[in-house]
């Protein structure tokens, strides 16, 4: 399994991929609803964006030459704290016809040798706090929790 750093050219596949990760999400909470019914309706202009910004950067997963999903990885400072250099995985996922095979937790593995090569001295990382699943596979790879976040619709 490998990494590889998205380009423009990889949009189509990094905005299919959010889509169903994102509609999966929908589930857990109200606010969580997609804007648009269809994946045509998202704006490639959020992923196009992270091409430009130094602290975010999109791969996709590969395995055995095919692309099996995506990580989005943000990195970040906490200058008042003394673990302030962090690294945020902001997406993953894993397309379901690969899942339970070991990639994910691959992936989480090859984010802490990008952290540790980037010096950074922690990993975060958030799912929906109903999500089972994502919670168990986070505490499997070794996260611990942390802190609650909580939303309010308006």
């Amino acid at each position: 399994m490998e990494l590889v750093e998205a380009t423009a050219d990889d949009l189509d596949a990094l905005v299919s991929r959010w889509y169903s990760l994102a509609k999966s999400v929908e589930a857990y909470d109200e606010v969580n609803e997609l804007a648009g019914p269809s994946v045509d309706d998202v704006a490639e202009d959020g992923f196009r964006s992270h091409l430009d910004d130094e602290t975010v950067t999109d791969y996709l997963v590969v395995h055995e030459g095919e692309t099996i999903g995506f990580v989005t990885l943000r990195e970040g400072h906490h200058p008042s704290r003394k673990h302030s250099h962090y690294l945020r995985i902001v997406n993953l996922a894993i397309d379901d016809g690969h899942r339970n095979r070991g990639h994910g937790t691959d992936v989480v593995e090859r984010v802490r040798e990008l952290a540790r090569d980037r010096d950074c001295d922690h990993l975060t990382v958030s799912c929906e706090w109903d999500n089972e699943d994502a919670r168990r596979f986070y505490r499997d790879t070794d996260f611990r929790p942390k802190q609650v976040e909580y939303v309010q619709p308006l």
